[in-house]
C-alpha cells in the first residue's frame, strides 16, 4: 500500500478505526474482530484508531484497545511498524450516552490506563477526543503536551477541532501536533476549512466515520448518486470510490473507516489503488 506520514512516521494511506468493534451492534464473538484487526494488517494496514470510550458497559473501559492489543499480540507476523492512535477526554457511563471531561489531571489518568491496556512504554498517537466546554482548551491541550514531552506518548493529536483551535493546540505544542481527526464524509462536509488548514500546514487529517451519506448512493436519482454512478463506471463499491476521494482530495488525509468484518477492510484498502481522475474527483466534489 501506498504511504503517508503522520508527524515523523510513515502509515499505510488507508487505516482502519476500531469503534464498530465495540459499542453498539458489535460481533457478538470476539473472534470476528479479531480476524478483521488481522486481515487489516495483512493488506498493509499500519494505523489502527481507537479510543478508551469504544465500549458498551460502564465496567468495560478501554474494551477496543484491550480488543487491539490482543489481536496484535495474537498476530503471525512483524507489527513493529503498526501505530495504533487512541484517544482520551471523552466518556461513556454505560447508558448509551457520551460525556465528556477534558481536565488535565483526567487526561493524564486517561493516558496512564491506556498505556496498560495497550501492553507499551508509549503510545504511538494520543488525540484529545473532544473539547470539553467547561475546561478551557488549552489547559487540555496542555496535558497532551506534557505527556508528550514526558516520553508517554510519540505523536500528539486533536479530534472535533476547528480551525482556531488547530492553531491554538499547534502553538501550546511547540509546532508538533501531528494529526486532527474530524467527522468527513459525503454527508458531512463542513470539516472542509479543517482540511484545507491541515494541508497548508503539514498536519495528517483523519476523517473519521468516512461513509456517511453512502447508504444512499446506491439510489442514482440521490444527492449522492454519483458515488454509486462513478463507482459502478470502476466496478467497484461506493465505499471504495469515496475513499479513493479522499485520498485524492490531499496528501494529508489518511481516512479510518470503521470495520468489524475482514471483507469489509479488505474493500477499504483497495482505495488505495483506485485512480480517478480529475474530472471525476470534481464530479465528486459538487455531488
Amino acid at each position: 500500500m501506498q504511504t503517508r506520514r503522520i508527524g515523523d512516521v510513515q502509515v499505510g494511506a488507508v487505516g482502519l478505526g476500531g469503534m464498530p468493534m465495540s459499542i453498539e451492534g458489535r460481533p457478538e464473538d470476539e473472534s470476528r474482530s479479531i480476524a478483521t484487526i488481522h486481515a487489516a494488517l495483512d493488506a498493509g494496514v499500519t494505523l489502527i484508531d481507537t479510543a478508551d470510550a469504544y465500549h458498551l458497559h460502564a465496567d468495560e473501559v478501554g474494551h477496543n484497545e484491550t480488543l487491539i492489543a490482543r489481536a496484535l499480540a495474537s498476530y503471525g507476523g512483524d507489527t513493529s511498524d503498526v501505530l495504533v492512535a487512541t484517544k482520551g477526554g471523552h466518556l461513556r457511563p454505560g447508558d448509551g450516552t457520551w460525556t465528556l471531561n477534558g481536565s488535565p489531571d483526567y487526561i493524564k489518568q486517561a493516558c496512564e490506563a491506556s498505556l496498560k491496556r495497550l501492553g507499551v512504554e508509549a503510545i504511538g498517537l494520543y488525540q484529545f477526543h473532544r473539547p470539553d466546554p467547561r475546561v478551557p482548551y488549552e489547559e487540555s491541550v496542555g496535558a497532551i503536551r506534557d505527556l508528550l514531552d514526558a516520553g508517554k506518548i510519540r505523536l500528539a493529536g486533536i479530534s472535533n477541532a476547528d480551525p482556531a483551535q488547530i492553531r491554538q493546540a499547534r502553538e501550546i505544542l511547540g509546532g508538533r501536533l501531528a494529526s486532527v481527526q474530524n467527522q468527513f464524509s459525503p454527508a458531512f462536509r463542513s470539516s472542509e476549512p479543517e482540511l484545507d488548514l491541515c494541508d497548508e500546514l503539514g498536519i495528517a487529517f483523519l476523517p473519521w466515520s468516512p461513509f456517511g451519506g453512502i447508504r444512499q448512493a446506491g439510489r442514482l436519482g440521490s444527492r449522492f448518486g454519483a458515488f454509486a454512478e462513478i463507482a459502478e463506471a470502476h466496478g467497484v463499491s461506493p465505499h471504495r470510490v469515496t475513499l479513493a476521494w479522499m485520498l485524492a482530495k490531499s496528501p494529508v488525509v489518511i481516512p479510518i473507516p470503521g470495520a468489524s468484518r475482514p471483507e469489509t477492510i479488505r474493500d477499504s484498502v483497495a482505495a488505495a489503488d483506485l485512480h480517478l481522475s480529475a474530472d471525476e474527483v470534481a464530479r465528486l466534489d459538487a455531488s
